[in-house]
């Protein structure tokens, strides 16, 4: 229990010792949180200010890179820009992130979470446990699931192939599939945060709409987009950054085959770094990507900023 002191009476002794001692008290108060703090230096400061030092040098796992290093400047930088396998990684990056996240997850879960508002009890029950459960199921597993339902010989030919539409889905639409994988598995995220949302919104303000004439659509237009637009961003910066960095999904099913058609630049840089022992071009390659996401974020947060 606190002590109370009225004005001018004499100070406890605790309190005369923070007065005296201030620098004690923080270095006591700090204590508790070294571990954590040593933790974080070790295991993530440390491999981000690594891989900053190595994107500039030649470290390689063989050959002449991985005896000597050098400093080497912006030549992975320039190797990368000037790469036509590079190019190609970054277009098939923001396809991927586009299809998948922007307008996949983002506007299945807002679907999602308008149906689950106005359905019965069990229907809500039924589709978020079948939505979640496609979350949780771990990334190497929704892929090889997928590869089981897409392939030359998978569950979907074996449907549709006596109508004649059966072909090898990931070799003939690879960046489609592995996108129509990834909102399979991330739509929930999206559905719980529009759920969210939705149910902040007062229903006065809807009954309102409603007796004002607006149909289903324009009261989403003019009423429900308008009160989650901050939502909206922010689901929408998050989901971004999460597929920027899908690796494991896309190797499970296509490897970034065939040829090039679905390596995007995580699948990339992990083909230079481990594939071709070029650590430090890898390095470089994962510092493009990071930048890429850092695009995203500062035109996410401008748009925060300016809904405030």
């Amino acid at each position: 229990m606190a002590t109370l002191t009225r004005p001018g009476s004499p100070e406890t002794g605790t309190e005369l010792h923070r007065r005296t001692h201030p620098l004690r008290v923080d270095i006591a108060r700090a204590l508790p949180l070294t571990p954590a703090v040593v933790l974080l230096l070790v295991f993530l400061a440390g491999p981000i200010l690594w891989c900053c030092y190595a994107a500039f040098t030649d470290t390689a796992l063989t050959g002449a890179g991985s005896g000597a290093t050098r400093f080497v400047g912006l030549d992975n930088f320039r190797q990368a820009f000037g790469s036509d396998a590079f190019r190609n990684s970054v277009v098939l990056t923001l396809v991927f992130t586009v299809l998948s996240a922007v307008v996949g997850q983002n506007l299945l879960g807002l679907a999602l979470a308008l149906l689950q508002k106005r359905a019965a009890r069990v229907v809500r029950m039924l589709v978020g446990t079948a939505v979640i459960g496609a979350w949780v199921i771990p990334e190497v597993v929704a892929g090889y699931v997928w590869y089981a339902f897409l392939a030359k010989d998978g569950t979907l030919n074996e449907i549709i192939g006596t109508l004649g539409l059966g072909q090898n889905w990931l070799y003939t639409l690879p960046i489609l599939a592995v996108s129509i994988a990834n909102v399979w598995r991330g739509t929930a995220f999206s559905m719980l945060v529009y759920n969210a949302a939705l149910s902040e919104i007062p229903q006065e303000i809807e009954e309102a709409a409603e007796m004002d004439g607006a149909t289903g659509f324009s009261r989403l237009r003019y009423v429900t987009i308008p009160m989650i637009r901050r939502t909206v961003t922010t689901n929408l910066m998050l989901i971004t950054l999460q597929t920027l960095s899908v690796f494991g999904l896309i190797y499970t099913m296509t490897k970034g085959g065939p040829g090039t058609k679905s390596q995007t630049l995580p699948l990339y840089m992990y083909e230079q770094a481990f594939s071709f022992s070029q650590l430090g071009y890898g390095t470089a390659i994962a510092l493009v990507l990071l930048a890429v996401g850092a695009v995203f974020s500062v035109v996410y947060m401008r748009l925060l900023r300016e809904e405030a």
